[in-house]
């Protein structure tokens, strides 16, 4: 399944209840729906095989392991574009520089993610709702590289790793083989030319949106579907020529704080949040923006 956004989250729903087993690309649908969705895997006994190569990765370092034994899942991230922009220029940031990311070539809107950080944070609930690991057993780490695509360090220290090129093949390929493994053409990593692979933690201050996402999966309920439901207008808005580059954070932190999180639901009631979220969204900046 790989619709972009809140879009997916039917389908991807409709295709568990038919007994479907799911590749999942589609984030979007365990961020908004995550409770809804994964208790319908458990239900139809199907199988929800993530596409992403950071989950498709943790996955691979979990098989044969006790979930009990996990200390921290690693979830790494190339740094986007601006990872060495000081702050004070996301005002100025064009719409052509946030799509020009330095690793992967992507849509429009995950790349703006990417640009944000707020690609890894849908990642971040994305892996609690596929793992069931706490939130603050998650963490990020910049890895501009993107080769080591997430890491899981176990409860006597050890850390496993996945590594591989940057080619989005190679995840999708175990997903639709998921558990064997086929005979890939992708190329291979030259460990001999290789300098160096260099790690760092994001900067949470510059990159606003990764807490928000770490916020709202704490607040629980319905505030993940806010989050996404308002990056994916603000984002649009900044495509759009109608909002800087920084007021897309500013857009989604107002839009959570306007929400009271709904602990159960339906995907009806999502459907009216987004629908509801979208509309706030724009109207709160509207006001802002005269």
């Amino acid at each position: 399944m790989s619709l972009v956004g809140f879009a997916g989250l039917q389908p991807t729903i409709r295709a568990i209840e038919a007994g479907k087993d799911v590749a999942l690309a589609n984030k979007e649908a365990l961020v908004v729906g995550g409770e809804l969705v994964m208790g319908l895997v458990r239900k139809n006994g199907v199988r929800l095989v993530p596409i992403d190569s950071e989950h498709s990765a943790i996955l691979q370092c979990l098989q044969g392991e006790n979930r009990d034994h996990v200390e921290r899942l690693i979830l790494t991230a190339s740094g986007g574009p601006f990872l060495h922009l000081e702050k004070d220029r996301f005002p100025t940031v064009t719409v052509e520089q946030a799509l020009n990311h330095p690793t992967w070539r992507m849509g429009n809107k995950i790349t703006v993610d990417s640009a944000t950080l707020m690609n890894k944070g849908l990642e971040v609930i994305e892996a609690y709702w596929l793992f069931g690991i706490p939130p603050e057993k998650i963490e990020v780490v910049i890895h501009p590289q993107s080769i080591i695509h997430s890491m899981v360090e176990f409860v006597d220290g050890s850390v496993k790793a996945q590594l591989g090129i940057p080619d989005m093949k190679i995840p999708i390929l175990y997903a639709l083989t998921y558990p064997e493994r086929a005979v890939s053409t992708a190329r291979r990593i030259d460990f001999g030319a290789m300098r160096q692979m260099t790690f760092s933690p994001p900067d949470m201050v510059k990159f606003e949106c990764l807490p928000l996402a770490f916020h709202a999966l704490r607040m629980g309920g319905t505030a993940p579907a806010v989050l996404n439901a308002a990056n994916e207008v603000a984002v649009q808005m900044f495509l759009d020529g109608q909002i800087s580059f920084d007021a897309i954070p500013r857009a989604i932190r107002d839009s959570l704080n306007a929400h009271t999180p709904v602990l159960s639901f339906t995907l009806s009631d999502l459907e009216k949040i987004d629908a509801e979220t979208r509309r706030r969204t724009r109207e709160m900046h509207a006001v802002t923006s005269n």
